[in-house]
């Protein structure tokens, strides 16, 4: 095994900067309040939306079905874990009827009692229309809430549509990480 290094950067934002206003999704789509019961709905979610991108390389339960499934579960039993800040969008498929899961996000209150986003992802077909934006602005008004002053977010510095959305939406890089991970020698 060898390591790999990936370049990450945590970016932080005031939630006190963050205009309070009423978030809607375009037709069609619709949020759901955290309930246990969506765990499964999250992680097919999660792994619909990661599955393909350099984040199942540093994470490699993102890539992975039942990875996703364990992951969801262990951040909805964490100390500190925000149900006000996670959040599930919903297709509503007019030809089928049936509601399909293409968006999610977690939050967690880390020791400090700073926001933490987790895992924010949109599957591929249902991107550009808005959702991840307002996925990311549903968790921090959970945050807001539930009474932080402060979150942030880590992401892959390769991940270039991720970082020009959080700082249109007000992130600020604060610093540079790397993520160590084993890699099989070929």
């Amino acid at each position: 095994m060898t390591l790999t290094y990936f370049k990450r950067y945590r970016m932080e934002i005031d939630l006190a900067e963050v205009p309070a206003q009423p978030i809607s999704l375009p037709s069609s789509y619709r949020f759901a309040a955290w309930r246990p019961e969506l765990i499964e709905a999250h992680a097919t979610s999660k792994y619909e939306s990661f599955r393909w991108e350099i984040d199942a390389n540093v994470f490699p339960c993102l890539g992975d079905p039942e990875g996703c499934r364990r992951l969801m579960t262990e951040i909805s039993h964490r100390d500190g874990f925000v149900p006000a800040a996670t959040w599930l969008a919903e297709y509503q498929d007019e030809a089928t009827g049936m509601t399909i899961p293409v968006g999610t996000v977690q939050g967690v209150a880390d020791r400090s009692g700073l926001g933490s986003i987790q895992n924010l992802g949109v599957v591929p077909e249902h991107r550009g229309s808005g959702i991840g934006g307002r996925l990311l602005l549903k968790a921090l008004q959970g945050f807001y809430d539930y009474g932080l002053q402060y979150a942030f977010l880590e992401v892959t510095a390769q991940n270039e549509g991720a970082i020009r959305l959080y700082e249109r939406l007000g992130f600020r890089i604060s610093r540079t990480v790397y993520k160590a991970v084993e890699a099989a020698c070929s």
